[in-house]
């Protein structure tokens, strides 16, 4: 096997990062997806002007001519059409959100009055002109953009897609994509294992990551049978636009994907990166347009690589800004082989803002127990053996 290293692996991968289209999508329904399109304002935002308290609406000129004292006129609620003053010594009790009619332009609240039948008196302060009010298209004017595309659709975003009547928003597609896992050895979750056999975790697990970037991808085990990963790896190159396998590519008398994979005409592009875990990473296309990711068998191997490899690519291919994360090292890690590492951490984070990477050890790539009490994997640079606490490396999170 030819070995490459893990710089050279995310290039290729990320050379093949492609669009899958757009969709029209509910926006109730629309959480965690990728806006395809900027979203504008279709109207000034304030669209009026309006009290942020409850209290009276006054013209500020009164104030200004020593009146302290206003008959209450009409008293106004949200939704109202705008009541507006005759006299200048007059106000409206209005509540917070109304629109308020021009003929008023100063707000004053409750706590700052005494109303006794009928009269508002201001307090012994001093009010200021244009107090208290929201102004009509201080926020966004008509035609703003609000939102751009290749945003991620958050809750805050929905709520402003509610408030502007987008009730459709166009969003990135994301790839079809199903989840095979590998081995004779595996059996399904709720049997009964033999004291050999195992149950399987990989590709449930891989589908529930898939999930947090709203991907329902289709679940797929396969046996240890030439004929049948044939078969059904044939009709999945078909079907979907990624394969992603665990299991069945490393060395082994019944590691049949790699052969099989190149008996379908899948190109190869990689196999096996200087890296631990995950070191048999098998990576190829088929026809320029399916892509196939396959990942050992041993369940941190396949978590690492998904993390590091996959979900970079699934980012690129949406649009969304890789962004890299850096955490300093709490303790002394140092390693036998010339390979880069990706060791499991526990985040924390200092009184100073600095993220915090404390190493917990594991007991190899089969060991996926401690995926569950750690956070995320660092990176260890190739060139090195020896790590230093107090250095600081790049991590790929996993825990949300």
């Amino acid at each position: 096997m030819e070995f490459i290293t893990v710089e050279r692996a995310e290039q290729i991968i990320q050379s093949h990062a492609r669009h899958f289209g757009v969709e029209e999508v509910f926006y109730e329904k629309a959480l965690g997806r990728i806006l395809a399109e900027n979203l504008f304002a279709d109207r000034d935002l304030p669209p009026f002007n309006r009290p942020t308290v409850d209290g009276i609406a006054i013209n500020f000129d009164a104030y200004k001519k020593g009146v302290r004292s206003f008959k209450v006129c009409a008293i106004q609620s949200a939704g109202e059409i705008p009541i507006p003053i005759a006299n200048y010594d007059e106000c409206v009790e209005i509540m917070t959100g109304a629109a308020l009619d021009p003929s008023v332009d100063t707000v004053v609240r409750y706590e700052d009055l005494e109303i006794v039948n009928g009269i508002a008196t201001i307090k012994d302060i001093e009010i200021k002109e244009g107090q208290h009010i929201h102004f009509k298209g201080q926020d966004k004017k008509g035609g703003d953009i609000l939102a751009s595309a290749n945003s991620i659709i958050t809750p805050a975003l929905i709520g402003l897609a509610a408030s502007v009547g987008k009730i459709k928003l166009l969003v990135k597609k994301m790839p079809n994509v199903v989840v095979i896992s590998t081995g004779d050895e595996m059996i399904p979750a709720e049997a009964t294992p033999t004291p050999y056999q195992l149950r399987r975790s990989n590709g449930v697990t891989i589908k529930a990551v898939l999930e947090n970037y709203k991907i329902n991808s289709n679940l797929l085990h396969l046996n240890d049978d030439i004929e049948l990963i044939n078969t059904q790896l044939s009709n999945c190159l078909k079907s979907y636009d990624v394969l992603l396998i665990c299991g069945g590519v490393s060395k082994g008398k019944f590691d049949f994907v790699p052969q099989v994979l190149e008996n379908l005409g899948v190109k190869k592009l990689f196999h096996t990166v200087k890296q631990r875990p995950g070191k048999p990473f098998w990576f190829g296309t088929h026809n320029n347009q399916q892509l196939i990711f396959a990942f050992p068998g041993n369940p941190v191997s396949a978590f690492m690589c998904l993390h590091k490899y996959f979900i970079p690519w699934l980012q690129t291919s949406l649009g969304i800004t890789l962004l890299n994360e850096y955490a300093i090292l709490q303790s002394n890690i140092s390693f036998h082989y010339p390979l880069q590492y990706f060791a499991q951490v526990k985040l924390s984070m200092s009184l100073a803002g600095e993220l915090l990477a404390e190493y917990v050890e594991g007991n190899g790539s089969g060991d996926f127990s401690n995926l569950v009490h750690t956070d995320a994997f660092i990176e260890l640079p190739l060139e090195k053996t020896v790590f230093k606490k107090g250095e600081a490396y790049k991590i790929w999170k996993y825990s949300f």
